[in-house]
């Protein structure tokens, strides 16, 4: 008799059992952001600071929680992200930047990693929660992306109330407006130069986003991005928070991404697609691919940013170049890890 089946045998007559795939837990878990960018220690105050890690805080529980009772991952990414577009700290939904011309004009998608479908908007002005329409544009309509007006007209269809456009009017946002368009004016003025206003703004002009991903207990992944796009935006550019594989993407099996950053660089690197291809198709861990695109790929192509992702294991990733990053996770039985800058 061989020592593996002594072992067995002798385990058997003292009442033991082998381990079973029951007995080990099986791994779900959240992570949400709420932007990167040039997020000085220096600039926020420790009430500030405070504000910012409860409202994360707050977000990256209300989407644990549906989880941990056994609840859809798309359901989690909506609830977390729902209370950072209702808050006034982060470039989505009520806290949402201003155009050029004095409006605002919001972008959401979503992807369900089960099925590959996904549903996003771009341009909404009248969409108190942008995710909850861009969820109504994968589930109910034959499409992807629906934009602008038409994207309220399809709201009103499915019930969902349309509200007055100033009821994201902040005065914090809008003293950041006529700084940038300061900047930006005399920016163009001094090149006789369209194109000068891409660099007179620094990171925190150009972009501000949430965002959350998820694991839930049958394995199902899912990705969700909400933005107020870039201040001082005009001619109604649209950035990567609504398309697919850019700024969100989520696929069973391999990974899901929020990213937030210049969406211009996020678009044209493809960057939320290329972190799942690498693991899908190079065998990578979800820390390696998603450093290696945005610490690399990324970077060396002068785009800034980062992104939150998690895989099939429920292992998460949040890598970001820039000076900070408002972020929080929690997975399994763990305790929320709330997080800005990289030490802390």
């Amino acid at each position: 008799m061989n020592k593996q089946l002594a072992l067995l045998t002798l385990m058997l007559s003292l009442g033991a059992t082998m381990p079973s795939s029951a007995d080990t837990p099986t791994p779900f878990g959240i992570a949400i952001h709420g932007g990167a960018g040039t997020i000085s220690k220096a600039k926020l105050t420790e009430e500030q600071e405070q504000a910012y890690r409860d409202k994360l805080e707050e977000a990256v529980n209300a989407g644990h929680k549906i989880l941990a009772k056994g609840g859809d991952s798309l359901d989690a990414v909506k609830a977390a992200i729902n209370i950072l577009e209702d808050s006034p700290l982060f470039n989505a939904g009520y806290g949402a930047v201003y155009t050029f011309d004095g409006a605002h004009e919001l972008d959401a998608s979503v992807m369900d990693g089960k099925t590959l479908n996904a549903g996003a908007v771009a341009g909404v002005k009248h969409i108190k929660n942008p995710i909850d329409l861009a969820l109504l544009v994968m589930n109910k309509s034959d499409h992807v992306m629906l934009s602008g007006s038409g994207a309220e007209e399809f709201a009103l269809t499915q019930g969902m109330a349309l509200v007055p456009a100033n009821t994201f009017d902040t005065d914090s946002r809008y003293q950041q407006l006529l700084d940038a368009k300061a900047k930006i004016k005399a920016a163009e003025s001094a090149a006789k130069d369209f194109h000068a206003s891409a660099t007179s703004l620094d990171l925190d002009y150009k972009f501000g986003t949430v965002g959350a991903v998820a694991l839930d207990k049958n394995g199902n992944l899912a990705a969700g991005t909400s933005t107020g796009g870039m201040t001082a935006k005009r001619f109604g550019r649209i950035g990567d928070s609504p398309v697919i594989g850019a700024g969100t993407y989520a696929e069973n099996g391999v990974c899901a991404v929020s990213a937030t950053g210049h969406g211009e660089y996020f678009i044209r690197y493809h960057v939320a697609g290329d972190i799942c291809a690498r693991i899908k198709y190079q065998q990578k861990n979800v820390i390696q691919a998603a450093d290696e695109v945005i610490n690399q790929r990324l970077q060396q192509a002068g785009g800034s940013g980062g992104v939150i992702a998690i895989d099939a294991q429920g292992n998460v990733a949040t890598p970001f170049n820039t000076e900070g990053m408002y972020r929080a996770s929690r997975v399994g039985k763990d305790d929320p890890v709330i997080m800005i800058w990289r030490d802390k």
